[in-house]
């Protein structure tokens, strides 16, 4: 693997040699991540030509494109750390980097082609070898780093949890970018390595759920992609199965709210695959939920059918083993409750899914202002399908009173369909204050 510059001067040598200006060279990447012609623009292209900035994520497309493979196995050793995407931590570095970057802020858009390739990109070697590799100079980490991370994404995750993920997210970006970055790039023992992979992970993965639900953009949701791809390459690497099985949870999940439905089902059964050997049942039970879900949204019945009855069976099982650090302990039977209700309810079971409901409001303590918004709002919803139009609206004055300040999409969402549907009831003044106060806290 060679210098930035030297990849440069491939990249414009290959583009002169067969005619390509930017523009062309754009189209051709831009096929190659996704079939799209509009996914990279032209002044990408130009600067990855002149050196004005490496094409981190878009390496593997760029290489295939020019046909670099073997020229680049040709190259002189760079001094600096890896700069290709199949090297995890040059590459989530990154990312970060790009995401704070005010000039790149359109482009990076989520693709289902993406989505799926996650699967194949960990490299179980990465931690072993940068033992070996680390550069003089290297800051030297231990246990007190690894135990700043996860204290960083606890306090964070709280924070995100109470009120969306917009609140914080270029917080965690920025210690990613700023501060994990050269512990990474550090000397440390094989172990130490690990656990902070691993850490690393559960940081990436909160900067991606993070991205995910602060708003419904292009870019958003490619950050969020990317994060979640990157914190199942770094759990894969450090070898922690509950860590990979929950990033590609992340990934399933958004791929639902795109639309990706195969794909949906695709990452949900890798994230059953990877958790089938865990002995925390909520671990086991958040997975075999996933893929519920993925196919209840493909209209795969009798999958989603049976994945749920798993879920359910692992969910009931005594969780007093569960440790502080798992990070699937956070799914208690109120959780899956709530899931399961909004599995039922596009299986068509409407009573089950109230039921469910009302089960997630009164075992889970919901202390989480977000989280209790959405399970109001979801809980209204299903009341109004029900034909329960006064028990609908008493829900959704439940829900205003916890949505006002919460910066989540989810939260938006709910607030721009309660407005939709109680369209319908011009003569209720009831319902009328309800759209009114819902329109005064939508952003």
């Amino acid at each position: 693997m060679g210098s930035d510059d030297d990849f440069t001067r491939l990249i414009r040598t290959e583009c002169e040699r067969r005619g390509w200006g930017p523009a062309k060279f754009a189209r051709e990447v831009g096929m190659a991540e996704c079939g799209r012609a509009d996914r990279v623009d032209r002044k990408s292209a130009w600067r990855w030509m002149t050196g004005g900035r490496a094409p981190t994520y878009w390496r593997p497309y760029v290489v295939a494109v020019l046909g670099l493979d073997r020229t680049i196995q040709a190259l002189p050793e760079s001094s600096g750390p890896p700069s290709n995407s199949g090297d995890t931590v040059a590459s989530v570095i990154g990312l970060g980097r790009d995401d704070l970057d005010v000039d790149r802020r359109n482009f990076i858009t989520a693709s289902s082609g993406y989505a799926l390739t996650a699967l194949g990109l960990p490299d179980p070697e990465s931690i072993t070898r940068r033992t070996r590799t680390a550069p003089a100079g290297a800051v030297r980490v231990g246990s007190g780093e690894v135990a700043a991370v996860r204290q960083m994404v606890k306090a964070l995750g709280d924070s995100a949890a109470e009120l969306g993920g917009g609140h914080a997210r270029h917080l965690a970006v920025r210690y990613l970018a700023n501060d994990v970055a050269p512990w990474l790039n550090g000397t440390f023992t094989e172990a130490t390595g690990r656990e902070l992979f691993a850490a690393t992970s559960q940081l990436v993965h909160l900067a991606g759920w993070m991205a995910q639900d602060e708003g419904d953009t292009p870019r958003l949701r490619g950050l969020a992609q990317g994060y979640y791809a990157h914190a199942f390459r770094l759990a894969a690497e450090a070898d922690d199965p509950e860590l990979a099985a929950t990033a590609l949870r992340g990934l399933a999940v958004q791929s639902i709210d795109l639309g990706y439905r195969a794909e949906a089902v695709q990452l949900g059964e890798a994230c059953v695959q990877y958790g089938r050997h865990l002995e925390n049942p909520r671990a086991v039970a958040y997975y075999q939920a996933t893929l519920a879900n993925a196919a209840a949204q493909d209209d795969d019945h009798t999958l989603a059918t049976r994945h749920l009855a798993m879920s359910e069976s692992a969910i009931g099982k005594p969780s007093a083993a569960v440790s502080g650090e798992s990070w699937a302990a956070h799914y208690s039977p109120g959780r899956w409750a709530h899931e399961s209700g909004m599995i039922l309810t596009r299986l068509g079971d409407l009573d089950a899914a109230e039921e469910h409901l009302h089960l997630a409001l009164d075992i889970h303590g919901l202390d989480r202002r977000r989280t209790r918004a959405i399970v109001l709002a979801d809980l209204g919803g299903v009341r109004l399908r029900r034909g329960d139009v006064d028990g609908a609206m008493a829900t959704w004055t439940d829900f205003l009173a916890c949505a006002d300040g919460i910066r989540s999409v989810k939260v938006q969402a709910a607030l721009r369909d309660l407005r939709v549907r109680l369209r319908r009831f011009d003569a209720v003044p009831a319902a009328q204050e309800l759209r009114q106060r819902a329109a005064q806290i939508s952003t």
